[in-house]
């Protein structure tokens, strides 16, 4: 990994995925199709949001991330 990464910055660029997610307009779909879209969203915005709160470590070349779940 290079000596570059910064977790950090990680870590902001998936909240701003989470809050490209909410903010996604929902696109002419109908029946199965729109529940389908609507479960991916929710599941797509919990990933990115969870990982966009998280606490970063990055030490000898181990990322440890800690989210608080409670």
């Amino acid at each position: 990994m290079s000596d570059s990464f910064d977790p950090n910055a990680m870590i902001a660029r998936f909240a701003e995925r989470a809050q490209a997610v909410k903010n996604r307009p929902l696109p002419p779909v109908a029946g199965s199709d729109r529940g389908r879209f609507l479960e991916q969203l929710q599941v797509d915005y919990q990933d990115f949001a969870m990982i966009g709160d998280a606490e970063a470590l990055l030490e000898d070349g181990v990322l440890t991330l800690r989210i608080d779940l409670r």
